[in-house]
C-alpha cells in the first residue's frame, strides 16, 4: 500500500491510499511426463488461491510450458541480452512476479536439471525478491532445497525460513497403481498437517516480497 498526496486546483490537499498489488508465481519445476509435481503445484496455487488477501494475486506457472532447451545463450545471464524468443518469453514472465514458491523433486541428492537450466537463463529478472520452497521427494526433497537456498543466495532472492517437505511413501496413495506404467505415479494425498505449513510457507513469501519492495525501487533508481 503506498500513500500519494495531490495538490488540487483549489489549494486543498487530498491524500489516498493506492493498493499496490503483490504478484507470487507457484514455479512447477519439473518437465518430467507423469510428474508428481503437477498435482502438489496444484495443491499449492489453490490453497493459495484460497486463502489469499487483498491485493496479493498467485499465479501458477510451469516450467514445461516454456520448452527451454538446454542452455543456449551466447551472452551470460547477467548481461541481460537475450538473443532467443523462448529465453525473452521466459524474462518477461519471471521479470513480471514480486516473489517466488518453488515446486522441486529432489533427484539424486539435488536439484533437478530442467529447473537448474531455467533459473541458469535469467539474472537480473529473480533480484531482490522473495522465494520460498515446497520440495517432495524419498526424503521430503530437503537436500534440493538446500541446494536450492545457495542458488537463491547468488541470485538476491530472499528465502524465507519455512518449507513444505512431502514424502512420496506417506503423502501420495499407491493403491492400485502398476509399478511397470510409469503413467501411475500415484494419487497425491498430502498429510493434514501440510496445509499448515503451507499457509506458513506462503505467508513469509508474501511479507518478504512486500519488504523487497523498497529494495527492487532503490536497485531500479540505482540502474
Amino acid at each position: 500500500m503506498e500513500a500519494c498526496v495531490y495538490l488540487t486546483g483549489t489549494g486543498s490537499v487530498v491524500l489516498y491510499l493506492e493498493v499496490l498489488m503483490v504478484r507470487i508465481a507457484i514455479i512447477l519445476g519439473s518437465s518430467r511426463t507423469h510428474r508428481r509435481g503437477a498435482a502438489v503445484a496444484e495443491w499449492a496455487y489453490r490453497h493459495a488461491v484460497d486463502h489469499a488477501p487483498a491485493g496479493i494475486e498467485f499465479e501458477l506457472v510451469d516450467l514445461a510450458d516454456f520448452a527451454l532447451p538446454v542452455l543456449d545463450e551466447p551472452a551470460p545471464a547477467m548481461w541481460g541480452v537475450y538473443e532467443h524468443e523462448h529465453t525473452r518469453a521466459w524474462s518477461r514472465a519471471i521479470d513480471s512476479f514480486d516473489g517466488f514458491v518453488f515446486v522441486l523433486a529432489e533427484y539424486n541428492h539435488g536439484v533437478p536439471g530442467p529447473l537448474k537450466n531455467a533459473i541458469d537463463y535469467l539474472f537480473a529478472e529473480w533480484n531482490n525478491k522473495s522465494v520460498g520452497f515446497i520440495s517432495y521427494g524419498i526424503n521430503g526433497g530437503v537436500r534440493a532445497v538446500e541446494q536450492m537456498r545457495g542458488i537463491a543466495g547468488e541470485l538476491q532472492l530472499a528465502d524465507v525460513r519455512h518449507q513444505v517437505a512431502l514424502s512420496t511413501f506417506t503423502d501420495f496413495d499407491y493403491e492400485g497403481t502398476d509399478p511397470t506404467d510409469p503413467a501411475t505415479t500415484g494419487r497425491f494425498a498430502p498429510d493434514a498437517r501440510h496445509a499448515d505449513d503451507l499457509s506458513t510457507t506462503l505467508h513469509q513469501v508474501v511479507t518478504w516480497a512486500e519488504a523487497m519492495a523498497s529494495v527492487r525501487d532503490a536497485a531500479a533508481v540505482r540502474a
